[in-house]
């Protein structure tokens, strides 16, 4: 008899297979991506239901086959971040997120990624942190990980960055790059530093920043995203 696996995972992604089946996709952390076939979950009184919800941590326990796909036998919801579909924004964020890690991570990815999504979540299932911090951090890390990070230490000439002076970023390079018809840069240079030290959204709320900031900070990040990984 082949031996049960127990995990923990957050659901990247759901279809619906035959009559009553659907298929996940899962992030693990300590397995990374893998998909699994819940049989029957579909059916009204189907016990692994709850447990594969979107927008939660759970515990997962599942037969591995010989093919890629691997037969759920049970499941266990941990943590429902469930404010976040109570805000449209919020929720179509939540699945910015998981589309974006189901197209960039691969089978083998570390739990760096699982931390990243389960953060990423928390975040946005707390009100009291704006919107927009919490996808600055969230693509900063992502950056980071997939290693396009930005350069937020050195220009394009490899002299450190200076207060008070003007530069344009390079999309290209990911650095900076001296200008005199570009603008000051030394609060947001800052604050994306800040927001790549800072382990979760919630640290990243407590640096104070003004609203224009935060919101050039989000379409700098966002705008690296697509010029790098295309999400």
């Amino acid at each position: 008899m082949r031996p049960q696996v127990v995990t923990t995972g957050i659901v990247l992604s759901r279809r619906d297979y035959q009559e009553a089946d659907r298929i996940i996709s899962v992030l693990m952390p300590d397995q990374g991506k893998i998909s699994l076939i819940a049989k029957g979950v579909r059916r009204p009184k189907s016990k692994l239901a709850a447990g594969i919800e979107l927008f939660s941590v759970s515990e997962l326990t599942y037969l591995p086959g010989r093919s890629d796909l691997k037969t759920l036998i049970s499941s266990r919801l941990i943590q429902h971040y469930g404010n976040i579909v109570k805000d449209i924004k919020r929720t179509m964020l939540g699945y910015e997120f998981l589309k974006a890690l189901s197209k960039v991570i691969e089978e083998t990815a570390g739990g760096e990624y699982f931390d990243l999504l389960q953060h990423g979540l928390a975040g946005l299932d707390n009100f009291d942190i704006p919107i927009e911090v919490v996808e600055t951090w969230f693509n900063i890390h992502l950056l980071d990980m997939t290693g396009h990070a930005p350069n937020l230490r050195t220009d394009s000439n490899g002299a450190a960055l200076e207060p008070g002076k003007t530069y344009i970023f390079s999309f290209d390079e990911m650095t900076f790059a001296p200008g005199s018809e570009g603008q000051p840069t030394t609060d947001l240079i800052k604050y994306l530093r800040m927001a790549h030290v800072s382990t979760t959204p919630a640290l990243l709320a407590q640096v104070q920043a003004a609203e224009e900031l935060r919101a050039i900070a989000l379409q700098m990040t966002k705008s690296m995203l697509k010029y790098t990984l295309r999400v």
